[in-house]
């Protein structure tokens, strides 16, 4: 089992799609095990992308991050990064699948909706940026069994 980082960016707040986003995500059958609507610092969007400081876009991508809330969501499940990584589509709205997040909801190339973690460790690190302490709780939900074939002794 994974936990990953995703974030309903401004866009996505604003346009009110948090509620059809969070639909897909446990509709897959991945848990929200963390989720909370915050107002991201200039310090903290500086910090979660400082991997592009020196891009041309890390200015613009700053101020859009800290012009409006952000939903917040640490979500849990076997295989849950590349699950919502392939669920969010590719980064441009416009260039993304129908039927991905982006795809349905996005056609802005800088306006896109989601963030989600892309390894481990990246989700790990970004986890611990954005969730203190105990806010991120791992529950047992009753259905898992029926989201995963746990005959064999693993999650499968």
């Amino acid at each position: 089992m994974e936990t990953t980082l995703i974030i309903l960016k401004p866009d996505a707040v604003q346009r009110g799609l948090m509620g059809r986003i969070i639909t897909r995500f446990e509709e897959k059958g991945l848990q929200i095990v963390g989720c909370k609507l915050m107002q991201i610092s200039g310090d903290l969007a500086a910090t979660h992308y400082g991997a592009h400081k020196d891009k041309p876009f890390y200015k613009g991508l700053v101020a859009f991050m800290t012009s409006s809330p952000v939903l917040v969501l640490a979500i849990r499940g076997n295989g849950a990064i590349t699950i919502a990584r392939n669920m969010m589509g590719a980064t441009f709205g416009s260039k993304a699948n129908p039927g991905t997040i982006r795809g349905d909801f996005g056609v802005s190339n800088s306006f896109n909706l989601i963030h989600g973690s892309d390894s481990p460790d990246a989700a790990e690190r970004e986890l611990g940026l954005f969730f203190g302490k105990g806010e991120v709780l791992p529950w047992n939900r009753g259905g898992d069994n029926w989201i995963y074939d746990m005959s064999g002794g693993k999650v499968e």
